[in-house]
């Protein structure tokens, strides 16, 4: 299995990175102060609240789970954090890490959670171009082991998309396996890759409209090759768009030689853009591995909810630079968020 290592956010503008640099310098005090924050359960511990009951049929891991609601003011911020070999990092606090929000740091540090048990929202895409139709059976199988084994049936949902020239959903959102299982397996191959337009859509059309007073964990898990030569929109403004819908993109290249092409360049840049992280298996049979690897961290991550300073709610674009002390840790997060409107 290898792995793509992490690299900077080829997205990023330099001049954009050096105003960072000079906020963060200029801000570092306030993240310090910040850091210093009393977590959650530090000091004097907030009172619990009130006991909710038992929904009929609810999972031993359903019950007592904190009901988080997010006011318009503040942000949920779901993160990874791995060391230099790629191993997930657990038991961090809040202590460790900085954080600036449109180049501030925030007013306030509401909660600190690892390894939470948020629901998923996890839109399954997969390329059905004639490109990969060689490999399509294999991708078949992998995307069908990944649903049966990381959905939750009462707590997560998902949906299937194919796309060739067109997206096509073949499974709406459901928690019935047997329904994501016959979704995936009507995909067929033929057609053009119209990439950009699958993830356009699946942000736009389904997880932007996955809202709710609750917070819960929004992934696109792409699998393709990364070649588009169909799309109306470009891969900016199909970036833009997970943003919106705060989508989380794992990609899965399908391009198994050794040589890294544009395909390749293009998947990557969707997953460091959105926090995720790009996968580039050795062979259709590794597949899997890469799967497994996505399962367990949308299990092993961390959520921050804070109250950015100078907030309005005005639907401009603001920064989230997030970074942990210990240089040897490097955290994943979305590079920015859209201020929803008043």
């Amino acid at each position: 299995m290898i792995r793509q290592p992490s690299k900077p956010q080829s997205g990023t503008d330099p001049l954009l990175r050096r105003l960072l640099s000079v906020a963060l310098a200029a801000a570092l005090p306030c993240a310090a102060a910040l850091a210093q924050q009393p977590a959650p359960n530090a000091g004097t511990p907030p009172a619990p609240p009130a006991a909710q009951p038992a929904q009929p049929g609810a999972t031993p891991a359903d019950v007592g789970t904190p009901t988080l609601r997010i006011p318009v003011n503040e942000v949920s911020l779901i993160f990874t954090v791995t060391d230099r070999h790629g191993h997930y990092i657990s038991n961090l606090n809040q202590t460790d890490f900085a954080l600036l929000d449109d180049q501030k740091a925030p007013e306030r540090v509401n909660s600190f959670h690892q390894q939470i048990n948020l629901p998923l929202r996890v839109g399954i895409l997969i390329d059905t171009s004639s490109s990969i139709s060689s490999r399509f059976h294999f991708e078949q199988q992998s995307a069908t082991a990944f649903l049966l084994d990381v959905l939750k049936a009462r707590s997560d949902r998902a949906f299937v998309m194919g796309f060739d020239s067109t997206p096509t959903v073949t499974a709406d959102w459901t928690n019935d396996q047997d329904a994501l299982e016959t979704g995936v397996n009507k995909l067929s191959p033929g057609g053009g890759t119209a990439l950009f337009d699958a993830v356009y859509s699946a942000c736009r059309n389904k997880l932007l409209r996955e809202r709710g007073p609750e917070p819960f964990r929004k992934a696109i898990i792409l699998i393709s090759d990364g070649d588009d030569d169909q799309s109306r929109v470009y891969l900016p403004e199909a970036i833009k768009e997970c943003e919106r819908a705060e989508t989380i993109i794992y990609a899965i290249s399908t391009n198994w030689t050794p040589s890294r092409g544009p395909g390749d360049k293009v998947m990557q840049e969707l997953a460091e853009e959105t926090g995720g992280e790009v996968f580039f298996p050795p062979s259709v049979e590794e597949m899997a591995t890469s799967f497994k690897f996505i399962g367990e961290e949308l299990r092993s991550q961390y959520a921050l909810v804070y109250t950015p300073a100078d907030f309005k709610a005005d639907g401009s674009f603001r920064t989230i630079y997030l970074y942990c002390y210990d240089r040897h840790y490097t955290v994943r997060a979305r590079t920015g968020y859209f201020a929803p409107r008043e």
